[in-house]
């Protein structure tokens, strides 16, 4: 590679990595907890479900719950699982009967607990695991700035991997196998960047191309809507297919009985290993009511196996059915696998806690960039001055991003303490508590000193997450193991884990001092 081209690939490297990196930490950090955030959400509220996605409810029992609160004659009724929770997700659209009371034409969003039929708004529903998934791509920042922004920084991200990747073309094999931790700071910070960066090459890159795509695809689809579509949105998600059939409303009471439970069952029925996830009401109680049962195949079976069945009620009949065997397409592939790949939820734990170990891997290779960036800079050639400001660059980096440890386990035990802990209480906790440490480490001015006691007080912190559910709750993780309330007891096990990992790094990291 001539000099010009290595140059070009260097700078291009550092600077959108260096630019990105604080943001980029944070992604990757909250993100690797956000692979377990259903467990964590049940960890939280002391509850246990089955490992699936399948909705279990009774459909009837609650339908005539709801209906006495909120009045369903008319209204389109969609029931999902969006989570493997004890939850799930329902959304009433207003009734379409116009004669009705303007209360009962409003909208709602709820969640509803399968076992209790209580229900609950989102910010009742919120919570820890909600909070730290959001954040992983910024949604508290007010959207759309959150959403679109950390979509730019995945895509600088793939120009730094991609880059990366050209400029270390040459030794690419040879470095990758080279590990030298006693020779001087920039060299083992070099190595260790090196090596994790083509551990979790694919990983990153995958997150990268997906993250990208999630957070900015409304601006590469709303040329397409404006030209292809003449600014017609419904007309491109219908041809996406992401809208439902529509039945007209016929405003006639429905003379004959229904059991949704019955429908569910008949489409589940129809194919083995097929898991009802949603299920859509239209125009509930009148003459002209449909109800679309929708699911996919187990993830082992069929890695995009997406089907449903829709059922006129008035005389039972069977009217449009999709069999996630034979039809899927390639517009279903595309739409799933992207959301697959991303979210790991086809692999069960061992594909989660490899990608966990990956994330946190990729937050050490930012990091280790951040570091090289910082020793390169330190040379007695330049000016004290210059010097200086680049150490305080880092030292505000790294009391940003290693916080994240300590606050992120103080957060699950005033989560636990404190429950339900509400949506504004947890930010104030949880940003509030990270303000407060980040500044007290840029006061303190030691990276050192921000590094170790980062990870010995996020191990003392991730000590008591156990102890503290098992005060609280009284439901101690070996009691949760033989009760078989495995999301339970894999949190405080994860954290029992985690804690010993990092507080052994934190006894035996060594510190060296910078070459100048």
């Amino acid at each position: 590679m001539n000099n010009r081209n290595y140059n070009i690939y260097f700078h291009t490297h550092t600077v959108s990595g260096i630019v990105i990196s604080v943001i980029l930490f944070v992604i990757f950090f909250a993100g690797s907890f956000s692979f377990f955030r259903d467990e964590i959400n049940n960890w939280e509220r002391n509850e246990s479900t089955a490992l699936t996605n399948e909705i279990q409810l009774d459909y009837n029992k609650a339908l005539n719950k709801l209906d006495k609160e909120y009045i369903l004659h008319g209204r389109n009724i969609t029931i999902s699982k969006p989570s493997n929770e004890r939850r799930v997700a329902v959304y009433l659209e207003g009734t379409r009967d116009t004669l009705a009371p303007a209360k009962q034409k409003e909208g709602s969003f709820f969640y509803l607990d399968t076992k209790t039929f209580k229900t609950f708004t989102y910010e009742q529903s919120y919570s820890l695991g909600e909070f730290l998934y959001r954040l992983h791509f910024l949604a508290q920042i007010p959207y759309p700035v959150g959403y679109y922004l950390s979509g730019f920084v995945a895509l600088f991200f793939l120009f730094a991997i991609v880059t990366g990747v050209l400029l270390h073309w040459k030794k690419i094999v040879s470095n990758f196998y080279i590990f030298r931790p006693k020779e001087k700071l920039k060299t083992l910070w070099t190595d260790a960047h090196t090596a994790l960066g083509m551990i979790g090459l694919p990983f990153q890159f995958v997150y990268a191309v997906t993250g990208a795509f999630f957070m900015i695809k409304l601006l590469i689809v709303a040329p397409a809507v404006m030209t292809l579509y003449k600014g017609d949105q419904s007309k491109l998600y219908k041809e996406l297919e992401y809208t439902d059939p529509d039945y007209k409303f016929d405003n006639k009471k429905l003379a004959t009985p229904f059991n949704i439970d019955q429908l569910v069952a008949k489409a589940k029925s129809n194919w083995k290993d097929f898991e009802i996830t949603r299920v859509f009401i239209q125009n509930y109680g009148d003459a002209n009511m449909h109800v679309l049962v929708e699911g996919e195949m187990l993830s082992n079976k069929k890695f995009t196996g997406i089907g449903k069945v829709v059922y006129r009620i008035s005389d039972g009949k069977e009217i449009a059915k999709k069999n996630p065997i034979t039809q899927n397409n390639y517009l279903d592939v595309v739409k799933n696998v992207l959301y697959r790949i991303h979210f790991g939820d086809y692999g069960g734990y061992a594909l989660r806690i490899v990608s966990f170990v990956l994330g946190i891997i990729t937050c050490f290779v930012i990091i280790s960039g951040v570091m090289i960036w910082l020793v390169a800079r330190q040379k007695n050639n330049l000016p004290e001055k210059k010097r200086r400001f680049n150490a305080a660059v880092v030292r505000i980096y790294l009391a940003i991003c290693l916080s994240m440890y300590p606050i992120t386990a103080l957060a699950f035990i005033g989560a636990k303490i404190f429950y339900p802990l509400s949506q504004s209480n947890l930010f104030s906790l949880y940003f509030g508590g990270w303000l407060l440490l980040t500044l007290f480490f840029i006061l303190k001015k030691n990276d050192a000193f921000t590094n170790k006691f980062c990870l010995l007080s996020g191990s003392i912190l991730g000590f008591l997450i156990p102890i503290t559910n098992g005060i609280v709750s009284g439901n101690w993780f070996w009691n949760s193991f033989m009760q078989n309330h495995i999301q339970v007891f894999f949190v405080d096990v994860f954290w029992i884990v985690l804690a010993s990992i990092t507080l052994y790094i934190s006894f035996t990291l060594k510190s060296k001092k910078a070459v100048s």
